[in-house]
């Protein structure tokens, strides 16, 4: 939707080619009639969407975006589609589902807090938990119980099918580098190995 601006339907100035689009429908848009033109001179046009919970919501919008397919709603198709994406396997709402995004976000996103420990250090998401959330549920979810949290076993290995485990927050700690490291490799302290 380019410009959501409800004006009223007119007809072109005299001597204005514009084609008309008067009764046409663009998927849920139904145009009702020539709004003037924008900026760019391009003719504008008055629609109705249909969407089913629209209301019959009206906007202004681009011929050429009608015509390209760019424009097919008020905006309420975006929302349904995201809404859909989200429900898609229906575990969107599960605790499992933060922790998919968490792991993927501290692993491949630079502006995450964590980043430096994670990804900065070459550790990644294995290919088949980073695109799907379906994935990563069917490799981990047994064994999990709320209060565990999901852990390498490896510290220096990437998150990927074989090296990961539901761990205590203690077992968790007892598995973090230490800060030394010996040929090129930093070593894991056991959890009863004394911290100072």
């Amino acid at each position: 939707m380019h410009d959501s601006t409800v004006g009223t339907a007119s007809t072109p100035s005299p001597g204005v080619q514009v084609k008309d689009l008067t009764g046409q429908r663009f998927e849920r848009l139904e145009v009702l009639g020539y709004a003037g033109t924008n900026q760019h001179r391009a003719a504008l046009w008055l629609c109705r969407c249909t969407g089913p919970d629209c209301g019959g919501r009206e906007i202004t919008v681009p011929g050429n975006s009608l015509s390209k397919g760019n424009t097919r709603s008020c905006g309420c198709l975006s929302r349904e589609s995201t809404a859909d994406r989200s429900r898609i396997h229906g575990l969107h709402g599960h605790p499992l589902y933060k922790v998919w995004q968490g792991m993927i976000t501290r692993c491949h996103s630079p502006n995450h807090k964590a980043f430096a420990r994670y990804g900065a250090r070459g550790i990644t998401v294995c290919p088949r938990w980073r695109g799907s959330f379906e994935a990563f549920y069917q490799d981990v979810s047994d064994g999990y119980a709320p209060g565990l949290q999901l852990d390498r076993i490896d510290n220096d290995g990437n998150y990927e099918p074989g090296n990961v485990r539901w761990a205590t927050d203690k077992e968790q700690r007892a598995n973090t580098s230490p800060g030394l490291t010996v040929g090129g490799r930093t070593p894991r302290l056991p959890w009863w190995w004394p911290r100072m």
